[in-house]
């Protein structure tokens, strides 16, 4: 596994710390304004997906690889919904923020 202070990209860090904490706000600040998702394949809306994928359900990334980077990564993300499972996650950075990111299984 990656300790996630040592991720590459600082948007990308941002995001995983944000998550990992179950911080609202930090996630929100690692997000540029508009930014997009997809999860497995099908846009998603972000605060939707976000509340239920990982704060209401305790969501957490133990990332084991990233590659482009910093920009994607593999990781075992769990949460109280859906248990573990392996994730691929991309993302798209401008200006320091993410703009988009994409997930699904691994």
């Amino acid at each position: 596994m990656i300790p996630v202070n040592q991720l590459s990209d600082p948007a990308v860090r941002a995001f995983v710390t944000a998550v990992n904490a179950g911080d609202r706000q930090a996630f929100g600040a690692a997000l540029a304004p508009g930014a997009t998702m997809s999860d497995d394949g099908s846009d998603r809306d972000v605060s939707d997906w976000a509340d239920r994928e990982i704060f209401s359900s305790n969501g957490h990334m133990d990332v084991e690889s990233e590659s482009d980077g910093g920009r994607a990564l593999v990781a075992d993300y769990r949460n109280d919904t859906w248990g573990a499972m392996r994730t691929a996650w991309r993302f798209s950075v401008e200006d320091g923020r993410v703009s988009r990111f994409e997930t699904g299984q691994a």
